[in-house]
């Protein structure tokens, strides 16, 4: 087996089992297991288990922007940027909802909450698209002048919570409700 394909099955044998049984319920034992490794192989990719689990963290990040990057207009207007990014964010996650619920748990554990911070607080090196919507539309006076934080619990809080409820089933986030759901996102943040 090639080195790469090897540390692949031991990342989505850790992203499967994480999702299903959190960070500390997916021991270093059963994520070997799964991905038809020894326990041991996994220390020559990863130094440790939070080093797994922050790299599976960047790698899936990495992913997210690259889709969303792609075709960003960012010449466009604010609105029409803000409308485009938190569509393709929504299709990527109903695409990939196991990559939603990690990074929604990683958001929410000990791993992301400092990171998650340092982006609200715009600190050097954490440069982010959504951020810089919220900067350039309050600079602008398009958007509420509210401290970031709240512009996106506004924004983007309830499309967790939306997001969430389409993976359980609860609803169904077709093309037209998309549409309509982030022009509600928009309107609850802009003058």
């Amino acid at each position: 087996m090639k080195t790469e394909d090897t540390r692949s099955d031991i990342m989505q044998a850790a992203l499967d089992l994480i999702v299903e049984q959190g960070f500390h319920g997916a021991p270093v034992a059963e994520i070997a297991e799964k991905a038809g490794v020894a326990a041991g192989t996994i220390y020559r990719y990863f130094v440790s288990k939070d080093f797994l689990i922050t790299e599976l963290h960047r790698e899936l990040e990495e992913k997210i922007v690259a889709v969303v990057q792609e075709s960003y207009p960012s010449e466009r207007p604010l609105r029409e940027r803000f409308l485009y990014l938190i569509r393709e964010l929504l299709r990527y996650f109903i695409t990939n909802p196991l990559h939603f619920r990690y990074m929604e748990q990683y958001y929410n554990s000990p791993y992301g909450i400092s990171l998650h911070r340092d982006r609200l607080l715009g600190k050097p090196g954490n440069q982010d698209i959504l951020m810089d919507i919220f900067e350039q539309g309050i600079d602008q006076q398009v958007l509420k002048e509210l401290p970031k934080a709240i512009l996106f619990s506004l924004s983007f809080g309830s499309l967790i919570s939306l997001m969430r409820d389409h993976i359980l089933g609860f609803i169904v986030l077709d093309e037209a409700l998309i549409k309509q759901t982030t022009e509600a996102c928009w309107d609850a943040i802009k003058r």
